[in-house]
C-alpha cells in the first residue's frame, strides 16, 4: 500500500489548464520555495495564495491557524464556476507540522467560504523543549528501522488527535523494508517513544498478501504476449535530419501485445526509450540493483527503434510495459483532468525495471520520484509486475502524494498498514488505475473494474470494485463498520471502491465489456449509476479540493458531495446519487463516529 512519506514541501508554480470543464485550472506548487517561480506564473497564483493565507488567519477559529504558524502553498486550484482552493502545508515555530495540512476555499472574489483541515485541534505542543538530543533520536530510529539514520529534525506531530514535539528521521537501507528501501521514523522528543515508523515507498502487494499467497502455495506465472514486432516501423535515418528528434517506434510487451512508443532518436541508428512529447518520461534498467536514484539507472537504447520481444528473455520487454503504462497513465490524467504530470508540474514520470534481485513487487517511490518494478522472486512470482493497472494504481499514489497525502494511521511490526485514510488512498489508486485501463482500451488488456486480473491469481483478480469481498486473499470488505479502522488498508479499500462503482454503474447484475458484475448493497438499497465519466470527475475533484491527509470514509462522503455540488448542483441527480452510493456501503451522516481516530 501507501507509504506516508512525511516531509516538508517546497513550492514552485506550474500552470495547468483543464482539458475538460470539470477540473478547472490547477496551479500546482511542488518545488523550491513558497512563491518562487517564473514571474508570469507566480503572478496568476500570488493574489489567490495571499488571500487564502490571510483568510486562514482571519478565521482562526475554523482553520485552527494561530500564532507561530506559517503556511506554504502546495496547490492553487481555480474552478470554472469561480471557486478558488489553496492547499497549504503548515509549520509551527519553524517546525513542519505532521498532519497540519489544510485547504482554504474562496469564492471568485477571493472571499473566504470554508476550510478542509487535517488536524481538528490546536497544533501547538504542550512542551516546546526536547529532552532527547538529535543524536539520540537518530540512534533510536536506526535501531527500530534497522538501517542507516540521517539527521533528526524537530517537527510537531499533530496526528492522532493531539500534538507533540518530535523528531523526524529518514532511515536508509532498512532491513525491515522490502528491497532495502528507506523509512521515515518519528520519535517523541520527550519520551523517546516511536510515534510512527513507515516505509517511504508504496508496495503494490502488502506483506500480509504475500504471506497468504505463500501459505496457499500459489505460483503466479501470467501468460505473456509473444506476437512478433511488425516490420517497417524503424525510423530510418537521414543525413539531412538533426538529432535528437522525436520518432515513433514499436514495442513488444509482456502484457499488452505490440504497442506504439514515442522515443528519442539520438543518431542515425541510435534510439533512447524516452518520450519527449510527455515531458521526457523515461524508463531505465536498475540492473538488479537496489537503486532509489533514477540518474544511476542504465539508459535503455536500441539500434532499430524496436523494443522487446514479448518475453522475459529480453530485458527490454518489461520496459515496454512500464513505458506504455506510464504514458497511458499520464495521458489519462491530462486528457481527463488537464493534469500535466503526476505532480501537475509538467515534469515527466520515471521508471526503473529490474529493480533489485528477485523482488516480487512494484513500488511508487517518492524518494526516487519514480516507479520501481521488481522481476518477481522466480518461485511464487514468475514475471515482473508491470501490468497496466499496476502502473495506473501506483502512479495514482504519486498523484495522492502530490495532493491530499492520505496516510495510514498505524503500521504493524510486519509492515502492514491500517487506518481509513490509508484505505482511501488504496481505493483511489484502484479507482483511477481501472480508469487508466478504460482510457487505454487495449484489446490485449480489456478494461474492467478488476485489479490485477493479469497477475495469474487463482481467484482471477486481486481486487474488484463491484463486489470487493469476492477478494478472499486480502479479505476485502464491502461495507463500513466501526471496526474498519482496524482493517489492513488494501482490505479496507473496498468501502470507497464499492461506493465509487455503485455511483458509476449502480447496483445489481450487469455485464460490462464482457465481464459479469453483481454489486450488492447494504440492506439491499438500490442505486442507479450516473456513469463512469461523472463518477470519476466527482472523485478526482474531491481528492484535489476536499481531501487532506487524515480524510476517512465519512470525510470522503462529504468531500464527494461537495464535489458533486460544485459540478452538478446540490439538487442534481448526481449529488443525490453520491449520497445514496455512500449509504449503500453504510457510510452516512447519521453513523459518523464521534471518535475519528
Amino acid at each position: 500500500m501507501h507509504r506516508p512519506h512525511i516531509r516538508t514541501v517546497a513550492v514552485a508554480v506550474a500552470v495547468a489548464t483543464a482539458a475538460t470543464g470539470l477540473a478547472g485550472t490547477a496551479l500546482a506548487l511542488p518545488g523550491a520555495g513558497p512563491d518562487s517561480a517564473a514571474a508570469a506564473t507566480t503572478a496568476a497564483a500570488a493574489p489567490v495564495v495571499e488571500a487564502a493565507r490571510a483568510a486562514a488567519f482571519a478565521h482562526a477559529s475554523q482553520t485552527g491557524v494561530g500564532q507561530g504558524d506559517d503556511l506554504r502553498a502546495q496547490d492553487v486550484m481555480l474552478d470554472p464556476e469561480g471557486a478558488r482552493h489553496v492547499r497549504f502545508i503548515r509549520t509551527h515555530q519553524g517546525m513542519p507540522v505532521l498532519g497540519g495540512d489544510l485547504v482554504v476555499h474562496l469564492d471568485h472574489g477571493l472571499a473566504y467560504t470554508g476550510v478542509t483541515r487535517a488536524a481538528g485541534h490546536d497544533v501547538e505542543p504542550a512542551a516546546t523543549k526536547a529532552k532527547l538530543t538529535p543524536q539520540q533520536a537518530a540512534a533510536k530510529a536506526a535501531s527500530v528501522a534497522k538501517g542507516d539514520a540521517g539527521t533528526a529534525h524537530l517537527v510537531v506531530d499533530a496526528r492522532g488527535g493531539a500534538s507533540a514535539l518530535a523528531y523526524q528521521v529518514r532511515v536508509t537501507d532498512s532491513a525491515t523494508t522490502e528491497g532495502g528501501g528507506s523509512r521515515t521514523v518519528v520519535v517523541d522528543a520527550l519520551t523517546g517513544k516511536v510515534r510512527s515508523n513507515t516505509p517511504d515507498s508504496d508496495e503494490f502487494l502488502s506483506p500480509k498478501l504475500i504471506e497468504t499467497l505463500r501459505e496457499r502455495g500459489e505460483t503466479l506465472n501470467p501468460a505473456t504476449d509473444n506476437a512478433p514486432l511488425p516490420s517497417g516501423l524503424t525510423a530510418a535515418g537521414s543525413t539531412a535530419v538533426s538529432y535528437p528528434r522525436t520518432v515513433t517506434g514499436s514495442g513488444s510487451s509482456l502484457f499488452v501485445g505490440t504497442v506504439s512508443l514515442t522515443t528519442t532518436q539520438t543518431a542515425r541508428t541510435s534510439f533512447l526509450l524516452k518520450d519527449p512529447t510527455r515531458y521526457g518520461t523515461e524508463t531505465r534498467d536498475a540492473k538488479n540493483k537496489l537503486l532509489e536514484n533514477f540518474s544511476k539507472g542504465t539508459k535503455i537504447t536500441s539500434t532499430t527503434n524496436k523494443w522487446g520481444n514479448g518475453s522475459v528473455s529480453s530485458r527490454t520487454s518489461a520496459a515496454v510495459d512500464a513505458q506504455y503504462g506510464i504514458t497511458k497513465t499520464l495521458d489519462f490524467y491530462k486528457k481527463t483532468f488537464g493534469r500535466k504530470g503526476i505532480a501537475n508540474n509538467s515534469k515527466g514520470a520515471q521508471a526503473m525495471v529490474h529493480f533489485g534481485n528477485k523482488i516480487a513487487n512494484a513500488f511508487w517511490d517518492p524518494t526516487c520520484n519514480c516507479m520501481l518494478y521488481g522481476d518477481g522472486d522466480g518461485t511464487m512470482f514468475k514475471k515482473p509486475l508491470v501490468a497496466l493497472d499496476v502502473t495506473g494504481h501506483e502512479l495514482t499514489h504519486g498523484v495522492v502524494e502530490a495532493t491530499a497525502r492520505l496516510e495510514p494511521t498505524y503500521v504493524d511490526a510486519d509492515g502492514n498498514q491500517y487506518g481509513e485514510p490509508g484505505s482511501l488512498n488504496e481505493s483511489l489508486a484502484d479507482i483511477f488505475g481501472s480508469n487508466v485501463e478504460f482510457y487505454a482500451n487495449n484489446p490485449k488488456n480489456p478494461p474492467n473494474y478488476l485489479l490485477g486480473e493479469k497477475l495469474g491469481l487463482a481467484q482471477k483478480f486481486l481486487r474488484r470494485l463491484d463486489h470487493p469481498s469476492l477478494d478472499k486473499l486480502e479479505g476485502t470488505i464491502d461495507y463500513w463498520s466501526s471496526s474498519t479502522y482496524y482493517t489492513e488498508v488494501h482490505a479496507g479499500s473496498g468501502v470507497s471502491s464499492h461506493a465509487y462503482y455503485l455511483l458509476a454503474e449502480g447496483s445489481g447484475k450487469k455485464t460490462i465489456g464482457g465481464v459479469a458484475y453483481n454489486s450488492p448493497t447494504y440492506h439491499g438499497l438500490s442505486v442507479k449509476g450516473i456513469g463512469r465519466t461523472k463518477a470519476t470527475a466527482i472523485f478526482y475533484r474531491a481528492l484535489t479540493r476536499y481531501m487532506v491527509s487524515t480524510t476517512d470514509f465519512h470525510d470522503a462522503r462529504v468531500a464527494t458531495l461537495k464535489a458533486a455540488k460544485d459540478l452538478y448542483g446540490a439538487s442534481s441527480t448526481e449529488y443525490k446519487t453520491v449520497d445514496r452510493a455512500w449509504a449503500a456501503v453504510n457510510v452516512t451522516a447519521a453513523n459518523t463516529p464521534a471518535d475519528r481516530h
